[in-house]
């Protein structure tokens, strides 16, 4: 018997397209009429430089940084340090209203920096412990005990993006989550 997954997680190499194939598969969803919130991510770049992470609540529009290069406090991945006061007001408080008050929880990304949040974590966590259905952007390779967990739960399917579906993989899972909503 063949079980719709409630939770499907985008993953692929880094710049393979993965937060496109999440932007894609929201307006798709949100062409067949439903709501969807939760928050995305976009890389900033100033002279083709990256030099941070914006985040956005998919609801109401409001924007903030996720990480920054000149980001004068916080955790520090890589090159960035990461603005909690941001993930914790826009991305986690996106997630939990989401859950509330959408049909459908989109998470881009989940991945180092959106961790080092305990809020964002524990809205993480309600979000894929309720019934609603979830779509997210893994990081690829992550290894981190709370992904682990939440990769190997039996409601949760994987999409490896591709160059090779990359440009259709948007209309699979808009078509898998409509089919879990509307049996």
């Amino acid at each position: 018997m063949f079980t719709l997954k409630r939770i499907i997680l985008v993953t692929g190499p880094p710049g393979i397209g993965k937060t496109s194939t999440l932007r894609r598969s929201v307006k798709e969803l949100k062409n067949r009429e439903y709501a969807v919130g939760g928050m995305i991510c976009r890389e900033v770049r100033e002279g083709g430089v990256r030099v941070g992470f914006e985040i956005m609540d998919l609801s109401t529009g409001q924007r903030g940084w996720l990480a920054h290069i000149n980001q004068p406090e916080g955790p520090r991945i890589g090159k960035y340090r990461v603005n909690l006061t941001d993930l914790d007001a826009i991305g986690a408080a996106s997630i939990l209203d989401a859950l509330q008050n959408a049909d459908i929880l989109a998470i881009d990304e989940i991945g180092p920096m959106e961790l080092s949040s305990p809020a964002f974590s524990k809205a993480l966590v309600r979000a894929v412990e309720t019934s609603k259905p979830m779509l997210g952007t893994i990081h690829y390779g992550l290894r981190n005990s709370l992904i682990s967990s939440i990769k190997e739960r039996e409601d949760v399917e994987i999409l490896k993006v591709t160059y090779e579906n990359r440009e259709s993989l948007h209309n699979l899972i808009a078509d898998k989550i409509s089919e879990y909503l509307e049996p």
